[in-house]
């Protein structure tokens, strides 16, 4: 493809070189550049891509990008090689993906789904629907990548680099894909990674404290400010009218379709007469012109929401009342509040809960429901906000009826080190404890002490299948280990 071409929809660039110079591939990693390729320095928080230039053009790249304000005399860039200079070459490399894989996202139908929490199971949700409807349908997301019902591969971030991104979806296109549901964070989108994408529809899901830190966001109203960036680019949306900041989407943006639903306040599409179980929830809501029952094989209050969330997009693409129940009562989240079959029958849930306010969630969730004491099995990571160690103890010695600390992805840090920062915000409470460092050891000593009506929570890894320990990430599939730890305590009862 043609460098104008692959340039088409940026502005105030500045050239130096050959506009028709034939461009093969794009990259950022100077390490996978090919002859014939365009080359994007960007300078990343840690890694600045214009030291990398040299090695680029070594390998081949015949064009070069660079960001406003770099110092290009010493750079040295060879003057047969074309350069660009943009603004923000983030976003100018979000714009020209686009360009060079044929701008796929106008090939489908493009559902964003952007908010704090609830993101991963609406998705799931919405694509359950649309495939129990017929459709071929794609997911992207903090779990992985799934197009035609396959999963294509895992995620290493909730939304991909734009690069990525518009590849994944050039994928999509040849595999004839009609619609597209993506998670969309919000540093996906303070950090251009969507830019030129053609969404359909937009959804919110509720919005709290998270992600604020150096390298995401400042503060709270930088946070929100990010989201709403999607809100700007689709003009049909779906809303949380229960949710405090959703509830203020519509009068930031009143020339857009948006369609709201909730529980308590007052919205288009609510939920009434809500049971919540272990195992399910069922409520009465409107699907098609009578209220109908819907049942949801996801406990807890949030599972409602994301429900309602999933039902309003259907609804606004026609599809009928059965298929939506139907799909509803089939949904299943890998590593959210998901329930692990064993053959002890013990309600045992493994969750992605890994910050204060998730944490509290499931475990406030889970308590409404369970008859029985609510045994909560938690760690934090290593390399990541110390801070909310002690705030996650706490938050399980008041609400849990028993908690056993122990390890989750250390990573470089020491796992001891960590536990001691969790149990000092426990002693804060009265809530009784264990701590065992040894994840597997712990699950173990949960299962032991638990009875039916209990329940287990195991919050924190979630859908991931590994333990990640000083840059090694080694198996840890919780699904697994539950059932082995139950295997080997039924044989031991028959020695």
């Amino acid at each position: 493809m043609k460098l104008e071409k692959i340039l088409q929809g940026l502005t105030d660039l500045k050239l130096r070189g050959d506009l028709n110079t034939e461009i093969s591939g794009i990259e950022k990693n100077s390490k996978n550049v090919k002859p014939g390729f365009l080359f994007v320095a960007i300078k990343g928080f840690t890694v600045d891509g214009h030291k990398y230039i040299e090695s680029a053009i070594e390998n081949g790249a015949t064009a070069v990008m660079v960001q406003e304000g770099c110092d290009l005399k010493s750079l040295k860039i060879p003057d047969d090689v074309t350069i660009i200079m943009a603004k923000d070459t983030r976003y100018a490399l979000a714009i020209a993906s686009g360009n060079f894989f044929g701008n796929p996202s106008k090939k489908f139908k493009l559902i964003g789904v952007t908010g704090t929490k609830g993101k991963t199971t609406t998705t799931f949700m919405i694509k359950e629907i649309l495939e129990k409807a017929g459709k071929n349908v794609g997911l992207v997301g903090t779990i992985a990548t799934y197009i035609n019902g396959k999963m294509i591969k895992e995620s290493d971030r909730t939304t991909p680099e734009s690069l990525e991104l518009q590849e994944i979806f050039s994928q999509m296109v040849e595999e004839k894909v009609e619609y597209v549901v993506m998670e969309v964070s919000s540093q996906s989108l303070k950090l251009h990674r969507v830019a030129g994408c053609d969404f359909d529809m937009v959804l919110f899901t509720n919005f709290s404290e998270d992600h604020i830190s150096e390298k995401e966001h400042p503060d709270m109203e930088d946070y929100f400010n990010s989201k709403m960036m999607l809100f700007k680019m689709c003009k049909t949306g779906f809303i949380n009218a229960d949710d405090l900041y959703g509830a203020k989407i519509p009068k930031l943006f009143p020339e857009s379709d948006i369609t709201t639903y909730g529980i308590d306040n007052s919205a288009k599409i609510m939920a009434r007469d809500i049971t919540i179980t272990n195992s399910f929830v069922d409520f009465k809501t409107k699907l098609g012109e009578r209220n109908d029952r819907v049942k949801v094989g996801i406990p807890g209050r949030f599972s409602v929401y994301n429900s309602l969330a999933a039902i309003c997009v259907a609804k606004k693409l026609g599809i009928d009342a059965e298929t939506i129940k139907e799909a509803l009562l089939e949904v299943r989240v890998p590593g959210r509040s998901e329930l692990v079959k064993n053959k002890l029958e013990l309600p045992i849930m493994i969750d992605y809960a890994h910050s204060p306010e998730s944490l509290e969630n499931i475990l406030q969730a889970v308590k409404g429901y369970t008859r029985g004491n609510v045994i909560s099995v938690f760690g934090c990571g290593g390399d990541r906000d110390s801070g909310k160690r002690p705030i996650m103890g706490e938050i399980s010695g008041r609400i849990a009826d028993f908690t056993i600390i122990t390890s989750d992805n250390p990573r470089t840090e020491n796992p001891e080190e960590i536990v001691k920062q969790i149990e000092a915000g426990i002693k804060k409470t009265n809530g009784k404890y264990k701590v065992i460092v040894d994840r597997t050891e712990a699950i173990k000593e949960a299962i032991k002490m638990a009875h039916k009506n209990d329940l287990i929570v195991l919050a924190g890894k979630g859908h991931e299948p590994y333990q990640e320990i000083n840059g090694v990430k080694y198996p840890f599939d919780e699904r697994i280990i539950v059932n082995e730890i139950i295997e080997g305590l039924d044989k031991g009862k028959k020695k």
